[in-house]
């Protein structure tokens, strides 16, 4: 038991480890954000699909549901598109040091679409997250475009998880993640039917290209979410809360040593980033602490 604990830990790292390579990738990618993003959800449901069909798990669901699916999509997609275009205008550093402000936006977007009461601390770490914002935003003025782009992106994905939280009680995470990946493909699709994009040049993409993607889509996302799911069955939500905080962490050394010079960054953005990380890992351990004790309490 403890072993299978331990491998699962490892197991854990493994895959915040491949989360951080998304960014890489996207950098590594030659082709703009919309397409890197169309390509990587029309790849990701496919193999999930297969998963799927592998598992023989149901598809069948009402329509509303089906609806609710598809805003997810939509929202997930429009996050990826931030995400990567953040990249693109910016780096990958820029990019996660921002997005590292996920959780404190899911902490605000909580009491709205739960019905609970803002949470003071809650409050009170948001402001210091501003201030490390503010320190970025005053080093890094060049990279304002990126800072914009990786904070809608934060928001959007925070959105998303508060939105999965509801459907995950209820329907099976696999199922889920496939028809959110999907309908957010239909959306982009829809998008770029209309814009003309689909042209013979759309399709015409470089070996590179196509290898990074596959690896995109079935390693950093098929293969990443179902593994994570598993995961869960064995790690508390405490210990897996504080080891996602390391996916900016390791995506900005994976940066650095993969695409080298673009990727540093002064002192004072290293500074900033570390306050919004810090902020957010003692946001987690506050919370968790707190549900704890409210566990041990005897029912009155």
């Amino acid at each position: 038991m403890q072993n299978d604990k331990l491998l699962n830990y490892l197991h854990l790292h493994f895959i915040v480890f491949i989360w951080g390579f998304t960014a890489v990738l996207g950098a590594l990618i030659s082709i703009e954000a919309i397409p890197l993003v169309w390509y990587r959800m029309l790849l990701a449901s496919g193999f999930m699909f297969l998963f799927i069909v592998y598992k023989k798990e149901n598809l069948r669901f009402p329509k509303k549901v089906l609806g609710g699916f598809f805003f997810a999509g939509l929202v997930i997609a429009l996050h990826w598109l931030a995400f990567f275009g953040a990249i693109k205008v910016s780096n990958v550093s820029v990019t996660l040091a921002i997005m590292s402000t996920g959780a404190l936006f899911a902490s605000l977007l909580e009491p709205i679409l739960y019905k609970r009461k803002v949470i003071w601390y809650e409050v009170f770490f948001g402001l210091i997250v501003v201030a490390g914002l503010y320190v970025i935003f005053n080093v890094e003025s060049e990279h304002v475009w990126g800072i914009v782009l990786a904070l809608c992106s934060s928001f959007l994905g925070a959105l998303f998880s508060v939105i999965n939280g509801k459907f995950a009680l209820s329907y099976k995470a696999s199922v889920i993640s496939f028809y959110e990946i999907f309908f957010g493909m239909v959306c982009i699709s829809i998008y770029l039917a209309f814009s003309g994009s689909f042209d013979s040049s759309f399709f015409q993409l470089t070996t590179n290209d196509w290898l990074f993607l596959v690896l995109l889509a079935s390693v950093c996302t098929a293969y990443a979410f179902i593994a994570s799911v598993h995961v869960m069955k064995w790690i508390s939500p405490y210990t897996v809360m504080l080891t996602t905080n390391m996916e900016p962490v390791y995506g900005i050394l994976l940066a650095l040593l993969i695409l080298g010079d673009s990727e540093n960054m002064s002192p004072q953005f290293y500074f900033g980033a570390a306050i919004i990380l810090v902020t957010v890992i003692a946001n987690g351990i506050i919370k968790t602490s707190i549900e704890r004790k409210k566990r041990r309490l005897p029912n009155t």
